[in-house]
């Protein structure tokens, strides 16, 4: 995704989650293949995704999810992974996700890193922010409100099918090697983290704007496959809570100087400073 200034910000679909094996995951995807197409972004429809997830000092958003109330929300910085280190000017998508009964919402908006971290532990509002406004508004109180603080790290590899002119609007992922960490949060540093399923466990999500095609289902019953309710981030901080070698907490929030001041970029520049010739 090396160019993020033309995705969707926002939209409105329904989402089935499925926990399978990399076996099933294999039969199913080449039963796909007459219906879907490989995403256009990474390889082969692949590429991997981090997303640093924001909740309150009591993990309102958490405990949302987990008793199924009918409107939750959640704010998370989400990352495209690349090949390049990631700098202050890295662009990143920064998202509220929303259930409002059945159905999922999403508003995005593409800042740049360090902005990303300003709005969110500074409470910074970027500058002309145009047609973005209202959203960025939104997150702003929504951190205000719930005082949002960095919490856990997710880190999975994605595979991506999605519609032809048949079937729009339609996704269907794939996601292994899911990884979370409860710290350090910072998703420029080398990740120090750990499973959160087995190595042999895949999350498969449908995501669909209004229902599901009739041969889609038929290929859900055909490989008897159970939807089942999985969020990566609740499952994150479980997870965590249960591995007494983590001694997890949820610590005090870093300002984002203090966080960018550990970008590979920041000690580049100290070592230039440091080197100087008398």
């Amino acid at each position: 995704m090396s160019n993020l200034s033309h995705t969707i910000r926002k939209f409105n679909r329904f989402e089935l989650k499925y926990l399978i094996t990399l076996a099933q995951a294999e039969r199913f995807k080449t039963a796909l293949r007459p219906y879907l197409i490989q995403d256009e972004h990474g390889e082969n429809g692949k590429y991997g995704l981090t997303s640093l997830y924001y909740d309150s000092p009591d993990l309102r958003c958490y405990w949302e999810k987990e008793y199924g109330l009918r409107f939750r929300r959640k704010l998370r910085i989400r990352q495209y992974e690349t090949n390049k280190p990631m700098t202050e000017e890295t662009p990143v998508f920064l998202e509220i996700k929303q259930r409002v009964d059945r159905v999922t919402q999403k508003r995005r908006v593409v800042l740049s890193y360090g902005d990303a971290l300003r709005l969110c532990n500074d409470r910074q509002l970027p500058e002309n922010t145009g047609e973005d406004h209202a959203t960025l508004e939104e997150m702003y109180v929504f951190m205000w409100q719930y005082n949002l603080r960095p919490v856990s790290i997710v880190r999975y590899n994605r595979q991506a099918f999605i519609g032809t002119q048949y079937d729009m609007g339609l996704r269907v992922t794939f996601d292994t090697n899911l990884t979370f960490q409860t710290h350090k949060l910072h998703i420029h540093e080398e990740p120090s983290a750990l499973p959160m399923l087995s190595a042999n466990q895949v999350v498969m999500e449908i995501k669909v704007n209004e229902r599901i095609p009739t041969w889609l289902t038929a290929l859900i019953a055909d490989h008897n496959l159970q939807m089942v309710r999985v969020s990566k981030y609740c499952r994150s901080i479980d997870t965590a809570q249960k591995t007494p070698s983590l001694r997890w907490r949820n610590l005090p929030p870093e300002s984002s100087a203090e966080m960018l001041a550990t970008l590979p970029a920041a000690f580049a520049r100290t070592e230039e400073k440091t080197n100087i010739q008398h």
